[in-house]
């Protein structure tokens, strides 16, 4: 082991498993001196800081194999969202090794894509890169995780729109029959489009009023509970189904495009601004107005974090007031005269 000087440049030169390596330090004799000590006490130890460089993974070979294990171990719309990620991610680190990627480097990602798309973009592109270099330490690739420093951007709160009783009934009533029931369904429910989509009559237990839920968009299973109005509409629905699917088209297959028809019935109801995931927003803001609480809303919602579930808390001013109000006795004068004069006669008849 040792160090030499080629050019302006200080080398250290030593072997590891048998093999002679030869690392460009920089200009500084003492530094490439200190950093051959480091590299001596690391061996000792059974360890070797640029032991990664064996393994000389592209980011193209990453990006390849984490798709593979997004496919197989997310949900669908999980892996399609990973696919337009990691294809933006490519355009920036395509022909560089994984462990050649830095923190500055991610930085300037984000700085050019704010250029063009907005920072809830980004930060799912991050939280797919950070995910592929957390995927890559698991299986050997490196020993650090170069995204994790990098914060994501902060984002506008999210959308919220939801019916009011009026509305909602309103579209129901609008909606063509094959349509109907699924509005039906998203209103009482929660669930997002491709799980009421895809629902199979396997997985519906009416006789315990449960719907379970497997294939979701956190490849998570959950339970739904069936309230009165879905019991009923399922239970009729049930008696003439000829299809696996609860909401099949005229083959037994699911339904794909409802997008037309939903369109339609909000334009017939005279409802603006609304999209069908809105029924979801809906389903969450009435159960939080209706007193049920937010850690059972995430659960039935299958939020992942409860901040998901936050933005629900605070939607119906009405509500809030209607709530506070109930504290007026305890803290109003008349309130407080009350109780004391309620202490005074327990007192005197003691």
């Amino acid at each position: 082991m040792g160090v030499y000087k080629k050019g302006k440049n200080w080398y250290i030169d030593y072997y590891y498993k048998g093999k002679r390596k030869r690392k460009k330090v920089g200009p500084s004799k003492k530094l490439a001196q200190q950093v051959l000590k480091d590299v001596q006490v690391k061996l000792a130890k059974g360890e070797y800081l640029g032991v990664y460089d064996e393994k000389k993974v592209t980011f193209e070979e990453m990006a390849e194999q984490y798709l593979a294990y997004s496919k197989t171990n997310k949900a669908a719309s999980s892996y399609e969202r990973d696919c337009y990620s990691i294809d933006r991610l490519l355009s920036a680190f395509n022909g560089k090794y994984i462990f050649e990627i830095t923190p500055s480097m991610i930085e300037n990602y984000k700085a050019e894509r704010l250029k063009d798309v907005t920072p809830a973009t980004i930060n799912r592109e991050l939280s797919c890169l950070k995910h592929m270099y957390t995927v890559a330490m698991d299986w050997g690739y490196l020993r650090d995780n170069p995204a994790k420093p990098v914060k994501k951007l902060k984002e506008p709160p999210g959308r919220v729109r939801y019916l009011n009783p009026d509305e909602a009934s309103a579209l129901i009533e609008a909606c063509p029959e094959h349509i109907r029931p699924i509005v039906i369904t998203a209103l009482n429910t929660g669930m997002r489009r491709g799980e009421i989509l895809g629902l199979r009559w396997s997985q519906i237990d009416l006789e315990n009023r449960k719907i379970r839920l497997t294939d979701t968009k956190n490849n998570e299973s959950r339970v739904v509970p069936i309230n009165g109005t879905l019991y009923e509409l399922l239970t009729n629905l049930a008696a003439s189904a000829s299809s696996d699917y609860v909401f099949s088209d005229g083959n037994g297959k699911p339904r794909k495009d409802i997008r037309g028809g939903f369109n339609s019935a909000l334009k017939k109801a005279g409802i603006e601004n609304f999209r069908f995931h809105d029924l979801r927003h809906t389903f969450g803001s009435h159960m939080v107005m209706q007193g049920v609480d937010l850690k059972t809303v995430q659960q039935i919602m299958g939020h992942k974090e409860i901040r998901m579930t936050m933005r629900y808390a605070h939607l119906a001013p009405g509500h809030v007031l209607e709530t506070v109000q109930k504290l007026d006795k305890l803290w109003t004068p008349y309130g407080h005269r009350e109780k004391s004069q309620d202490l005074r006669s327990q007192n005197k008849e003691t």
